[in-house]
């Protein structure tokens, strides 16, 4: 098997066919696009959901606990807990896992949310170090927001830049080919957006202005967040690659890995389908959040078009991140 998230189809047929038993106090269960599950308790609603990091070595435990929070947050809930797991090779140091929870603390400070327990072990099972979280978050009944909630006629929004996350990582791993490649205001602003990977106070703002669909970009990019709200809502959409944000730092280092910039790893946006897009932009932006319409969902495919071409975007496949590892 290649390395990145199953197939589609071959995930979605293990998912639909092991749900165990099936529980009136849950609202909503994992599925493809559906990144959070939700359960009722009585007034409020409990959202939960788990992933691991297993690309990164550098900033690892930062990076746990945004992609995790970001999930929570793009249900429009707040986070207020973590689980976490770590899994480490004989090899690690004790102070390795040391700095690595210091990490993870300081970032639930940030946003005030409480590691709430977990395991650590050392094993022969992994070759390096894997931290998995799960995040716990809380919010009132019937006001979660939900990745299959996009509309047709809805505005497509894209939050920030695409690729922080990816363009952080390469900067960490791969210092010694990117410093003969970017400036040093340029390796500085890469790693600035190790502090802007998270969509807590986007998810928030969007939440309370009232949306249809939220979703991180994480794993697949941008074309793979965008095609699971798709899949998961029952819809189509058409984007404009030119209407894009991207950093020209992000450009420079997915030149020098051969990434497509629309699939690379991209913790920091948030995918936002609404109505009145317009509005919603305006007070993000008066929350110091930049935002961009950049499209807009259809009853048909899911469409990229670039200048005069319309390209039909297909299912996210191993992310580009990989690639520099190669």
């Amino acid at each position: 098997m290649e390395i990145g998230k199953i197939n589609w189809n071959d995930l979605k047929l293990i998912i639909d066919n092991n749900r165990g038993s099936i529980r009136n106090d849950v609202v909503v269960s994992g599925g493809i696009g559906e990144d959070c599950s939700v359960i009722r308790y009585g007034d409020y609603d409990c959202v939960v959901s788990t992933d691991p990091i297993t690309a990164a070595q550098k900033g690892i435990g930062k990076l746990a606990v945004n992609i995790n929070c970001n999930d929570i947050a793009s249900a429009g809930v707040e986070a207020v807990g973590i689980l976490v797991t770590i899994m480490v090779p004989e090899s690690t140091k004790i102070d390795e896992i040391k700095n690595i929870m210091s990490d993870i603390s300081n970032e639930c400070k940030k946003f005030n949310i409480q590691i709430l327990g977990g395991h650590t072990e050392v094993t022969d099972a992994v070759n390096r170090i894997i931290v998995s979280c799960t995040a716990i978050g809380k919010g009132e009944k019937n006001k979660t927001v939900l990745t299959s909630g996009a509309q047709v006629g809805d505005d497509v929004i894209v939050t920030k830049t695409l690729g922080m996350e990816g363009t952080y990582i390469a900067i960490n791993e791969k210092f010694d080919k990117l410093k003969n490649i970017l400036s040093n205001d340029e390796l500085r602003e890469g790693k600035s957006y190790g502090e802007e990977l998270s969509v807590i106070r986007e998810g928030e703002i969007a939440g309370k202005f009232g949306v249809n669909s939220m979703h991180d970009i994480t794993e697949g990019g941008l074309l793979g967040a965008l095609w699971e709200v798709a899949s998961a809502s029952n819809v189509g959409f058409k984007v404009y690659r030119d209407k894009l944000p991207i950093s020209s730092v992000t450009k420079k280092v997915a030149r020098a890995f051969d990434i497509e910039i629309l699939r690379f790893i991209s913790s920091g946006s948030m995918l936002i389908c609404c109505k009145n897009g317009e509005r919603l932009l305006k007070k993000l932006q008066e929350n110091n959040i930049k935002a961009f319409i950049v499209g807009r969902i259809t009853n048909e495919k899911g469409i990229l078009i670039e200048g005069e071409v319309e390209k039909e975007v297909m299912p996210p496949e191993c992310d580009e991140l990989f690639k520099i590892y190669n």
